[in-house]
Formats: structure tokens, sequence, C-alpha cells
């Protein structure tokens, strides 16, 4: 049969729909049909024998399955989460099996989801491995010919027709009979987390049931069924606010909408009529040419109506500044696909980060047999590739998405002969791309421009000193700055040859469970609790005395800077000058001082989060300032054996330039990370502001830029679509519809970070209406990240539903959707609005950062008059015990009274979603559902009527403390038990809290 592989090869992306009808339908046809009946192969693993399993394609050509397996229903691929279908032995997986194993012709590998791991698969035949293959490419070219963002241009007519909706339909078609009845249709709704009357669902059902087979639906009553259910009320109201309560919009309507709200300009009447032939569906609405409830609908699903900035998915910033001006998104042991200690080393992992925008990989070289240097991490059973066929991996996917410098950190643990064999492989392979003789810098000696260096690589690494003679091959330097450098504690093998492997990996596993148990710096959100606390050397009693504290090593008499320069002995290495002659503006540099260091800017400092984190505490202004003058690259602590990530945000907030995080780690960080670099074309390079390029600047002030303006970010939360039940929920399908609140995170400087949330919405994932307003104000908006995140209002099981994460500069004003990350069709409705604002912000009427802004219908003016309004606003005590937020005090803690507030201010350490949301979870476990009464404010303070319970911060910038505001049983109760203090008229707090909550909110202490 005619093959398509062909065409497919000559392009990834091409559309099989362009394709002659004649070379697509009769192999097509056999491919699917062939993979639908499904065949026989064998599913290889790493380090043990294959699988046996049935793979095929499921009926509606939208994932692949197998069988037998554990995961029973789990055990899917879908079509859209492929990412490559590759022919032949070509995987990590497939190397591992000696010479002969397996005939070629037999063998392709899949590689899907986000990480991009591999299915390997072995066919009986090598007709039947081709089969697989062209099917697989087809499905997989259809999908990537459909922008990401396209996808959600759906109008409520097409969701049911779709592949999904086919496949729902015949879900719910329990008996098969191609029809739906009643009690089908809601057991349906329960499944699409709708809860509408059942009396309006019987009404809804017979009007679509239309034909002659009464009581029953069939595909296109159903589809009639959906549309009626469907029909978007916040959408609907909007349309007939700018219609003069017309049911259409017409070109001057749908203007004045574009002008008014959405803040287009120069919006003409063609560009109106564009929109109502892209978009309407009625051919009778397209001739009159007005846009209908339904094309209205499609426009705001579309990429129109999202949240995102469309200029920013291209390069928009200014790329000819010097690099330390910019953020340069970089990886840390960018070769692991897991922990630190006993995971895969894959070069796979190098063409998957440098795809995802990371401008900077890491590349820990060791000594190998035969003379070959191998990448692995030093002293532990990762496993080992070669650094040659990293190099080539490297330079073949360096500029495929696009063109600015890479970033090559190499971690030299090896010896002269094999420096000089790396330094043969990286001129061999990378050959031009090496070369900057053409690369001129300024006078001034200023590291060049992103755009200067298009298309290059440079090499990170040590650099001989210029005393040494040029005809010495090799020379003395110290690596007092090497990076990463790994406790005792942590490593796993110290030149012991003398137990077996098998001896070594129950040696490691204990190991890597004990220090899982120990380290409590897994991915830690508040800026001041940066402890890690290890076990104590093997053979000393595990008591707390023994027990290493790594912050706790720096004493407050020693310098900062000689702490630093002294907390670790010098050592010195041999070093190629083959491998120095490489390096030219990336040179690594120890930290001795960083007041005074930075005679020259051609270089690079690393150092480990802890030692950052201890800089940034003591001298933020001049690290800041450092990080004017050079590069700085901060990587994870040792500690972290298990890959989870810090918190980048405060480097950022310092200036560093290369914050290393660990790819292989989704979770908060990562999507963090990806906001903040998506906001110029995900290009892996953001421009910093212009007080962090030059000047002084504190950005651990209370107000860091005096005298400037400020940012007022209004979100009016409307609405929500399509909200799943949480991922991996105890109860699935059968378990209760969600009740789902919104959180909204400001993640920036210290002074701009917060949390605001919504009320809670029973009973509803399928359309639910919160149509609440949070108000946020920003300082140094530059640097903010927006975070929306949808909970599950539960204390059963996960709660945690969803996220999208964007850069504040990435937002638009108007209506939009904001779609949840990883879910096609689940999003939320907002409205947002930008005001500036001038003044000292959160002192008028009492406002602090511990109550925050929290208001329903603010006026779209500045805060202090907002608060204003606030005060002659009476709220009816009723609406206090109607409104429901995701925090109640746990089960045990006494019911409150009306009146005796105590804050409660909880020392315990929450960590952020680390590795997996399972632990932004973690931070609601103790929440429940009811609204406590409202704080009483007395001598004109501002009452913030509808403050959620859980911890917030308030946009004076002072971070709240990790735990929940609620009120005391009564004074003579706390009183008695002596736990509190009086700070205000009727307020109490914790006193084993004072010095922490004093220091973080002085303006709250001074009421």
């Amino acid at each position: 049969p005619l093959s398509l592989s062909p065409f497919l090869s000559l392009s990834p992306s091409l559309s099989p729909l362009s394709l002659p009808l004649f070379l697509l339908l009769p192999p097509m046809e056999k491919c699917m049909s062939s993979m639908q009946t499904g065949t026989q192969m064998v599913k290889l693993r790493g380090g043990s024998k294959g699988l046996v399993r049935y793979f095929y394609l499921d009926q509606h050509k939208s994932c692949i399955r197998w069988r037998p397996s554990r995961k029973n229903e789990k055990a899917k691929i879908s079509i859209d989460s492929i990412r490559e279908v590759c022919e032949g032995k070509q995987s990590e997986i497939f190397q591992r099996y000696s010479e002969g194993s397996f005939d070629p012709n037999c063998c392709f590998s899949l590689y899907y989801g986000e990480r991009l791991e591999s299915l390997d698969l072995v066919s009986s035949t090598g007709e039947e491995a081709r089969t697989w293959i062209t099917g697989l490419k087809y499905l997989v070219a259809g999908i990537s010919d459909e922008d990401s963002l396209a996808k959600r241009q759906r109008t409520r007519d097409q969701y049911p027709y779709r592949g999904n909706g086919h496949q729902t339909f015949a879900e719910a078609d329990k008996n098969g009979d191609g029809s739906l009845s009643i009690s089908e249709v809601l057991q349906l709704l329960h499944k699409l987390n709708v809860n509408l009357p059942r009396q309006k669902v019987k009404q809804m059902f017979k009007e679509a049931d239309t034909d002659d087979n009464q009581g029953t639906l069939d595909f296109e009553e159903f589809c009639s069924f959906y549309k009626m259910m469907s029909t978007r009320r916040d959408l609907y109201l909007l349309m007939l606010t700018y219609s003069n309560h017309k049911d259409h919009l017409d070109s001057i309507d749908l203007t004045r909408f574009l002008e008014v709200e959405q803040k287009m300009t120069k919006v003409t009447k063609d560009h109106c009529l564009e929109i109502v032939n892209k978009f309407e569906p009625c051919s009778e609405n397209q001739k009159q040419g007005v846009l209908g409830i339904d094309g209205f609908t499609s426009y705001m699903r579309s990429p129109a109506g999202d949240i995102f900035n469309p200029e920013h998915y291209e390069v928009t910033q200014d790329m000819s500044q010097p690099l330390c001006n910019y953020f340069i998104a970089s990886s840390h042991n960018t070769y692991l696909m897991g922990d630190q200690l006993m995971s895969q080393s894959r070069i796979d992992m190098y063409a998957w980060v440098l795809q995802a925008g990371c401008r900077c990989v890491e590349v820990d070289c060791w000594d190998g047999q035969d003379g070959e240097p191998i990448v692995h991490h030093g002293y532990t059973l990762t496993s080992k590739i070669l650094f040659k066929d990293v190099i080539e991996t490297i330079n073949k996917y360096a500029f495929v998405k696009n063109d600015y410098p890479v970033i090559l950190s190499i971690e030299n643990h090896c010896s002269v002969p094999q420096q000089k064999k790396m330094a043969q492989y990286l001129v061999e392979v990378m050959g031009d791309k090496l070369d900057l003789s053409a690369v001129k810098a300024d006078e001034q000696g200023h590291l060049p421009s992103p755009d200067t260096l298009k298309g290059k690589i440079l090499v990170k690494g040590k650099k001989l000193p210029p005393n040494i003679d040029e005809d010495n091959e090799e020379g003395d330097v110290t690596d007092e700055d090497s990076a990463d450098e790994m406790e005792d504690d942590c490593k796993l093998m110290n030149g012991d040859t003398s137990m077996t492997r098998k001896q070594v990996e129950n040696v490691a596993k204990k190991k890597l469970d004990n220090l899982l148990k120990e380290s409590k710096i897994r991915d830690r959100e508040d800026p001041d609790s940066f402890t890690i606390a290890t076990l104590p050397p093997s053979g000393k009693p595990a008591d707390q005395s023994a027990c290493k504290v790594t912050t706790m090593t720096y004493h407050s008499t020693v310098p900062l800077a000689h702490w630093l320069f002294f907390c670790r002995k010098k050592k010195t290495m041999k070093l190629s000058r083959a491998l120095s002659d490489l390096v030219k503006y990336t040179k690594s540099v120890g930290v001795s001082d960083i007041e005074t260091q930075g005679d020259s800017n051609w270089q690079v400092s690393s150092l480990s989060e802890t030692k950052a984190h201890q800089i940034m505490q003591q001298k933020a202004a001049t690290f800041v300032h450092f990080n004017q003058r050079q590069l700085s690259r901060i990587y994870p602590s040792s500690y972290r054996v298990d890959s989870s990530n810090f918190n980048p945000q405060p480097f950022w907030n310092a200036g560093c330039h290369l914050v290393a995080l660990n790819y292989q780690s989704e979770g908060r960080v990562l999507q963090l990370n990806r906001a903040k670099f998506n906001s110029n074309g995900n290009c892996g390079y953001i421009l910093k502001p212009d007080c962090m390029c030059e000047g002084v600047f504190n950005p651990m002030m209370e107000d860091p830029l005096p005298g400037q303006m400020k940012k007022q970010l209004v979100l009016k939360i409307i609405s929500g679509q399509q909200l799943p039940k949480p991922k991996d929920s105890m109860l699935g399908d059968r378990g209760e519809i969600i009740d789902p609140f919104v959180e909204v995170e400001i993640i920036g400087l210290p002074v701009d970070c917060c949390k605001e949330q919504t009320r809670v919405v029973d009973d509803n994932g399928f359309n639910p209406m919160w149509e609440e307003t949070l108000v946020f104000t920003l300082h140094m908006p530059e640097l903010v990240l927006v975070r929306f995140l949808v909970w599950d209002h539960d204390p059963i099981g996960q709660d945690f539903i969803g996220q999208r994460t964007i850069a504040f500069n990435s937002m638009i004003p108007g209506f939009r959707h904001v779609y949840l990350e990883g879910m096609e069709e689940a999003s939320i409705f907002v409205h947002v609005s930008v005001h500036g604002i001038t003044g000292k912000v959160g002192t008028k009427g009492g406002t602090s950062g511990i109550k925050g802004l929290f208001h329903r219908n603010p006026k779209q003016a500045s805060l202090d008059s907002h608060v204003a309004a606030q005060l002659s606003r009476k709220h009816p005590f009723g609406a206090h015990l109607l409104r429901r937020t995701a925090s109640e005090p746990t089960k045990g803690e006494p019911k409150v009274k009306k009146g005796f507030p105590e804050i409660a201010i909880d020392t315990k350490d929450y960590s952020s979603e680390g590795a997996s949301e399972d632990r932004e979870s973690e931070d609601r476990g103790l929440s429940a559902s009811s609204q406590p009464p409202p704080i009483h404010q007395r001598n004109g303070d501002a009452t913030d009527s509808a403050a959620p319970t859980t911890p917030r911060q308030g946009t004076n910038g002072h971070h709240s403390t990790n735990g929940d505001f609620n009120p005391a049983e009564g004074k003579e109760q706390l009183v008695s038990e002596g736990h509190v203090t009086k700070v205000a008229k009727g307020g109490y707090i914790r006193s084993s809290s004072l010095p922490k909550f004093k220091s973080k909110l002085p303006e709250f202490w001074s009421l």
C-alpha cells in the first residue's frame, strides 16, 4: 500500500487535509482500521525484560490503550500529548539492550507529555511497525496543525460534534442503543459537573426531543439539548448591555464594545465584519452583518478573548542591551530525568529543555572509560551518558525554537587528557557556533547583547589566569566557585569499591528515603524560612545538636563576604588550555566580596540558593548592584535530592540572571518560570526593569520606588466554564459535583506579594458564577506574576483543580477568558482593569497588609477613594452568614463568638505545589465551609466585610503568615491561657509570634 511517510517526514506539521484525497483514504483507512483492531507488541522498560501487551487505538482515535495493565482504564496515552514518533532504536531505553536484540525495522518510540516520557515498542514484523508509525504521524500531524489557542475557538454548537462530544455521548449511552434516556442524561450532567433543577432538565429534554422516537435523544437532538443548556448568562447580559437589548450586536455596537471594554483602538467597520464572518454560525446574521449570541460566545472563547497578550507570543523587548541586563532561563543538572541520586541521565532532556525555551544548560563532566568523558551526577547512582552525545544533541536543538545565545555551563571534574577530548568534541561538533571573534565588545567592556550573540554558544567554565605562559598546555586554577559541590551527606559513593552494586543500591535507597524525610526545603514559599536541616554524618547519633543546619553556620558578627570566602577550603585543579581558550564572556569565578568584586564584566559567579538568600537578607541593594556588573547563577541546594525547586522570585527580585531550576520537576515553580519567560516570545531572555540595570535599588524596602506611580489591578472574577473534578479525585466520576472557588495570588517584590479569593459556589463546575472583585496594588508591576488558581471546596481527597500563571505585563484589559494550563476547555471569565495611583498606599482608614482589599463593586478610582467608599457601605449581617469561603476552623476547634477576633499566626512551614499540585491542596487541608462573622473595626478603620479566612497578604506588601484568621472563643479564655497579647481594641495575637508579627506588620502594630 502507498505510504504517507515521505510526505510527513518532509514536514512534521503538514496537515493531512492539505494532501490529495487519493493519497489519504485507502492507506489511512487501512492504518486506522489495523490500529483499532490492535497489535501485540513488546513494551520495553529500562533494566528489565520487556512486557508483551496488546496495543490498540480507541474507537474515537483519541488515545492509544493497552492491556493487560494494573492501571486498567488509565493505561492510555492521548494522541494530543504525543510530541514525536521516532522510527528505529533511537531512544535511550533501546540503547540499554545489546546490539542485535531487536530488528530495527520493528522498533519505534513515542515521546509524550510535558516531560517527554517515552513509550518504546517492538512489533512482530516491520510491516506492523510501519502501520503504527504512519498512522500515528498522521494523527499527530492533524493535531499539531491546529494552534493550541485555536482549539478553543468553538461555538456552543460545535462542542458536541467534536470527538469529545461523540465520546461523551457514547459513554453516556449505557445500553448502546444510540440514544439517551432522561436518566442517562441526568447521569451525564452529573459527570459534567452540571447541577440544574431536575424539572429544568426535563423541560429542555422535552424541547430537544423532536423526532418520532419520543422519550430519548439521538445525537443530533443531544446537540440541541446541549446548546440550550450551555447558553452563557454572563455573555448574554454583556451582549444585551452593548446592543441596547437587541439579540445581536451590529458593527456599531461591536465597535463600541471593543473600544470601551477591550481597550482596542482604531476599530473599523471592516474589522467588525471580519469578526462576524469568522465567528457567526447563523447565515442570516452573516448576511445582515450582525453577531448573535452564538457568534459572540465563539468570539469571546477565541484567542481574541484570551487574557494573554497575543503580541507576546513573539519577541517584543529590546534585545540589544548587555547580557547582564536580562533574566535568562536556566536549567540545573539538565541531564537528569528524576531525583539527584538514582535517576536516569538522558540526552533527550537537553533536546526538551532547549525547545522549551531554556538558554542555559548544565553539563557535569567526569572521566569515563576508554578515554571518553561522560556526563552524570558524581558520587551517585545516576546513569552515565557520553559527553559527545550530549554536545551533539545540544548542537542539534540549540536554535530550533529561537536564535538567541545558549550558555553551556560546564562543571569540569575531568583529568587533563579528557578535558582535551572535551575541547576537541566541542570544536568539531559546534564549529562556528563557538567562534566569537566577530563579536566586538564596546569600549566600556560591557557584555555583548543577545542580538549580537544570535546563533552563538557561550562556554561557561574556568579560565587559566593570564600569568601562565601561553606555551603551557595546562595550569592550576582554583575551584572554590565550583557550582553544585555536593555535601558529604548527599554522596552515595566515596570511592569505596568493596561493596557490590546491589549493596550500594540498598544503601542509596535508605539514604534517599532519609534525606527526603529530613529535608525541609521543598519549594519553600516563606522567604524568611530558608533553614535546611539534614541528616547528621554517618556514625553519629541523630540528636538535635548533631543535626547540621546550613543557615546557622553563618555567624552575624562575621562579615558576610568573609564568611562566603572562607566557608569552604580552597582547592585547585588542573585545567587544559584547549578547554580554557573556549571560555570568553562567561568565565566562572568565585564570590569573594560582592561589594568590591566586579573588575571584569565577563564573568559568572555561581551561588547556592542558601548563600544567595543570606546575601539577600544582609545586603540586598549591594546584591542588585553586583548583578548590574556581572552575571550570577543561583542553583538548588545539594540537599534537594528529590529534585524539588526553590522559589525563584526572591532572586529575580535581586536581578540574578541565571536562576537554575530542575526542569524535570513539574509544579508551581516551573509554572512561575514559564509565565515569566512566556512574556517575551519564550525566547529565554527577559529584559530587567531599568532600576535594576543601573542606580540604587533595594527590593526589600516597603516602598522600593518612592515617588513613582504605582499600579492598581482590579480583577472581577465573573464565572467559570467546564471546570473538571480534581485530578485523581478519590471518588472519581461518582463523587459530588464540585464546589469551586478562585484564588488569585500576586508574586513579585515582597511588598507586592498577596493572595485573595472568591466565595465558594455550591454544586456547579459547569458554569459557576462568582461576580466578585479583587483589588491589588503593585509597586513594581514589571516583576509581578499573577496566578489564578481554581479549587474545589471539598474536605475529602485532593481539591486542587487547575491554575494559570501570567506575567502582569502580558495581561490585556477587558473581558477575558483565563484558560487553565493543560486543560483545553476549562476556564474562568474575568474583567481586567489597571489604574495608576500615587501616594502612600494602605494607611488611610486603617487599611493594612493583614486585611487586603476584597470588595465586590469598587469604584474605578484610586485606592484611597475606594477605601473611603467602603466606609459608608453597610452590609446586612445575613450576608455574612450566607457567604461561604474555603476556610473554617478545623474539627475540634471551639465555636466562634462575634466580637473577639484572634489573629492566629501559625508558625508551621507550608510548602508549595513543588513537583505536583498536591502540595497546593495541603494548604487547604485544614479548611472547611462557612464564613465566620466579620472582624469589627473601631475608630474609623475600614471594614473588610468579606474577608476570607485563608492565609492572605495585603497590598501594602507585608507578608501575612501561614495561618488562618479565626475568632477566639472569648477574651477571658484567651487571657487566662496566656497565649495572646492585646494588640488593638478587641484584637489579640499569640505571644509566641510577636517578634515575627511585629517585624512584618508595622502598620498594624501601630494601631
